[in-house]
């Protein structure tokens, strides 16, 4: 189906655009990685209006929207993280080390995907908001994450349905 725009603001038609990316290893705690990931998806220019979703392929780390102005936040959320979830209960699963089980428990809590609009080739973020990952391992490696994109492209804008 072609897209076009009609007098009430709705378009029709979407494209979809998905690619597998890899975030640079961090050390234990929250990092804004906004930049990080949409330099890996410079096609989100191409979408006039969508969603892009974002999911990290782990189990042990998660992705958070929050504080993209002020580094102290970060902190304050790892230090509240860890006192919510210590690492010195009684835990079953621990033969991946003490900071595994807590990990889990962290990422439950937080969440391993995010949704977000695009809006004229960018994400639709409030003015102090930024995309976290949030390491909750001691000592882990390159993050996967799946960028998935589903909107209207700009190149669509202005036909009309088929």
């Amino acid at each position: 189906m072609a897209t076009s725009s009609s007098s009430r603001g709705i378009q029709y038609g979407s494209a979809w655009f998905q690619r597998k990316i890899n975030l640079r290893p961090c050390h234990r705690g929250c990092h804004l990685v906004t930049d990080e990931i949409l330099k890996q998806i410079p096609e989100i220019t191409q979408f006039s209006v969508g969603l892009v979703n974002v999911q990290i392929l782990h189990t042990s780390a998660s992705l958070a929207l929050n504080e993209n102005w002020d580094p102290d936040v970060r902190e304050d959320m790892e230090m509240v993280l860890n006192r919510l979830v210590p690492e010195g209960l009684p835990y079953r699963h621990s033969c991946e080390g003490p900071d595994d089980m807590p990990a889990h428990v962290k990422a439950c809590f937080l969440g391993s995907s995010l949704t977000i609009p695009v809006t004229d080739g960018k994400l639709n973020l409030g003015t102090w908001q930024g995309i976290w990952l949030c390491e909750h391992r001691n000592r882990a490696g390159s993050r996967k994450l799946v960028v998935t994109i589903n909107g209207v492209t700009a190149a669509c804008l202005g036909r009309s349905p088929s």
